[in-house]
C-alpha cells in the first residue's frame, strides 16, 4: 500500500522495522511449459477490480490462456461482490471463479455452500509458499476455499515529494506530527489530504490504522471478532482521534463535502494528477499503480510514501488486506476453474502483475526482482517478512452486511461520521447496533 531515492532507505527501513522482520526463505520457481490441455474451454471470472487493476489482472489471465489454451471472461462486480455473485447464482449464471476481497464474504460464501474446496495441488503451493496466516484467512472450518493472490499493504501514506519539500516538512513519525505537517502543507497553498469519502472502504482503513495503533493488537482482534463491543471506550477514542482530521476543513481537499464526493481513483488524482489539490493521500500500496499508470508518476521520485504513523503511545500499525480466488460450486467449468487457481498459486502468475505494478503478492516464492521499482520491492519484502504478525483488514473480516456493503453498515456510518464528526460516542453506538445485527449476536 513506496517511493524515494534520498529518503528511500529511511522510509523502507522504517517500514520493515514497523512490520517486524522474520525469515522468509524460498527462492523463485521457474515456470513450466503449458500443454494446452484446456483448449477451447472458457472460464468466467468475477471480481471487484476495474480500470488499471482489471487491465493488469487481465494480463495474468492472458498468460494462463497462453499456457493452457483456456479462454477467460472477466466481469467487474463493483464493491458489492456478495450481492452481485448471489444474484448470479440464483439466476443460474454463476461465474466459475470469484476474486473475493473480504474474509467475511469468503466465510459467508462457504457457509452458504457456494464454494468448492481447492485442489490438493493448490493447497500444496499455499503450504510451500505462504505464511500460515494466509491459509488461515482462506480456510473455513479447516477447509481451504480461498487462495490469496493479491495482497494489500494498508499502512502507507502517499505524498508528493514536491508538495512536502515546498512546505518544508519531513515525513512524520506520529499521528500528531502528521496533522501538524498537514497544517504546514495547507498553509503553503495545497490542502494536506485528499480523502476518498465517496468510497466507504477507505474510511474503514483510516479507522483501522488509528485503532490498531491506539488500542493495540489484542483489542483489534477482539473488535474484529465482535468479542468487544463498538461502544467500548477504545472505539470512541479512535473515532475522536480520526475526527480531529475529519473536522478540519483546511486539512482536507474540498472539506467534508469534497471528500464525500471523491472516490478512490479521484483521491489519487488530487495528489498526483495534472492539477494537484492536496499533498498527501492515505491508502494502500495500490496507490502506486494508479499514480504510475494513470498519471505517469515515477514511483520513488514523483510519488512516495511513509508508514502510517504511530498514534498516541502505540506502535506504528500494520494492516493488510487481500483478494482471494475461490471456485463456485455452481460454476459450469470446475476442472478449468481449479486449473486457474493452481496457476494463480504459482510465482509465475504473480510475476505477471508484479511487473505491471500496483501489486503485492503474499507468495514468498515470487522473486522480488519481478517488482518494477525499489520501493515496491522493499514493501513486498516487508509484507512477506512480517509473516503471521500482520493484522488483516478488520472490515474485511466482518460479515458483508457490516463491513463490505456500499451504503450500509460501517461504510455508511463512517461516511456519516466524516460528514459530521462531532459525536464519536453516538457514532460508536450506531456502529455497535449495526455490528450486532450483522454478527447476529
Amino acid at each position: 500500500m513506496m517511493r524515494r531515492r534520498t529518503t528511500l532507505l529511511t522510509g523502507c527501513t522504517t517500514l520493515v522495522l514497523a512490520l517486524g522482520a522474520t525469515a522468509c526463505g524460498g527462492g523463485p520457481v521457474a515456470a513450466g511449459g503449458g500443454d494446452k490441455a484446456l483448449d477451447g474451454q472458457t472460464i468466467t471470472v468475477a471480481g471487484v477490480w476495474s480500470g488499471t487493476e482489471q487491465k493488469n489482472f487481465q494480463k495474468v489471465l492472458d498468460a494462463f490462456t497462453e499456457k493452457t489454451g483456456a479462454k477467460t471472461q472477466f466481469t467487474s462486480t463493483g464493491d458489492n461482490v456478495s450481492t452481485v455473485v448471489g444474484s448470479k447464482i440464483e439466476g443460474g449464471n454463476a461465474p466459475d471463479v470469484v476474486m473475493v476481497p473480504q474474509v467475511g464474504v469468503l466465510k459467508q460464501f462457504a457457509q452458504k455452500g457456494w464454494l468448492k474446496p481447492l485442489s490438493k495441488k493448490t493447497e500444496q503451493s499455499v503450504d510451500a509458499g505462504y505464511a500460515p496466516v494466509w491459509k488461515e484467512y482462506g480456510s473455513v472450518d479447516g477447509t481451504l476455499y480461498g487462495l490469496y493472490f493479491k495482497a494489500a499493504h494498508k499502512s502507507t501514506v502517499w505524498y508528493s515529494p514536491d508538495a512536502l519539500a515546498q512546505a518544508g516538512v519531513q515525513p512524520p513519525k506520529t499521528y500528531d506530527e502528521m496533522l501538524k505537517a498537514g497544517q504546514t502543507v495547507s498553509d503553503s497553498g495545497l490542502a494536506a489530504f485528499s480523502v476518498a469519502g465517496q468510497d466507504g472502504w477507505t474510511l474503514t482503513d483510516w479507522f483501522e490504522n488509528v485503532y490498531l495503533s491506539q488500542a493495540g493488537p489484542e483489542k483489534y482482534d477482539a473488535l474484529a471478532a465482535h468479542k468487544l463491543k463498538w461502544t467500548d471506550a477504545s472505539v470512541v477514542d479512535a473515532l475522536t482521534t480520526l475526527g480531529k482530521l475529519f473536522k478540519d476543513k483546511q486539512l482536507i481537499a474540498g472539506g467534508q463535502k469534497g471528500a464525500l464526493n471523491t472516490d478512490f481513483p479521484g483521491s489519487v488524482e488530487k495528489v498526483f494528477g495534472p492539477e494537484p489539490e492536496a499533498g498527501m493521500v492515505y491508502e494502500g500500496d495500490f496507490v502506486a499503480g494508479v499514480a504510475k499508470d494513470q498519471f505517469g508518476k515515477k514511483v520513488g521520485e514523483d510519488a512516495n510514501f511513509f508508514p502510517f504513523p504511530a498514534v498516541g503511545g502505540g506502535e506504528a500499525p500494520v494492516v493488510s488486506g487481500g483478494d482471494a480466488a475461490v471456485v463456485l460450486k455452481d460454476g459450469k467449468n470446475q476442472k478449468a476453474a481449479q486449473a486457474l487457481l493452481e496457476y494463480l498459486a504459482t510465482p509465475e502468475a504473480s510475476a505477471v502483475w508484479a511487473e505491471a505494478g500496483g501489486f503485492l503478492s503474499p507468495n514468498k516464492k515470487l522473486d522480488l526482482a519481478s517488482y518494477g521499482d525499489d520501493v515496491t520491492r522493499a514493501t513486498a519484502k516487508s509484507l512477506v517478512d512480517a509473516g503471521d504478525s500482520v493484522r488483516f483488514d478488520m472490515s474485511d473480516q466482518a460479515p458483508a452486511a457490516f463491513g463490505g456493503t456500499k451504503g450500509a453498515g460501517e461504510w455508511k456510518l463512517l461516511q456519516d461520521f466524516l460528514r459530521d464528526p462531532s459525536d464519536p460516542k453516538g457514532t460508536a453506538a450506531k456502529l455497535e447496533a449495526a455490528a450486532a445485527k450483522a454478527y447476529q449476536d
